[in-house]
């Protein structure tokens, strides 16, 4: 069921960018960081899910708190005239690639059991 919400996640996305206006150069840095954050907390979603302890309230509230919270940060930066949002990048993708990882162990336990299982049906 996720697999089929990602899937017309990502096409819906494909469309509405081809027809979706440019943003300006000002403020891409600002999207840029804001979808990182918004990612980190989907991939966290994901892997909440697999272990059986998705909240939504949790979900929503991080998925807006982080990318509003990225989005300050890289203001503040630029104002300072400090590249504070580097700091933001690697918090973020740091945890996209831990849940990558657990994303990763949970669906390779799942076909690893069911290939034994297969092998030990097979046996018998």
């Amino acid at each position: 069921m996720i697999f089929i919400a990602i899937v017309i996640g990502c096409i819906l996305g494909a469309v509405i960018g081809i027809y979706a206006p440019m943003v300006p150069y000002t403020y891409s840095g600002y999207l840029a960081i804001a979808i990182i954050a918004a990612l980190d907390s989907v991939f966290g979603g994901i892997a909440s899910t697999l272990k059986k302890n998705f909240d939504l309230k949790i979900f929503v509230t991080g998925f807006f708190g982080n990318a509003i919270l990225s989005i300050l940060l890289t203001y503040l930066g630029q104002k300072l005239n400090v590249d504070i949002y580097l700091a933001a990048i690697v918090v973020f993708v740091g945890r996209m690639f831990n849940n990558l990882a657990i994303i990763r162990r949970y669906y390779l336990e799942k076909w690893t059991s069911k290939v034994r299982k297969e092998k030990e049906s097979s046996e018998q």
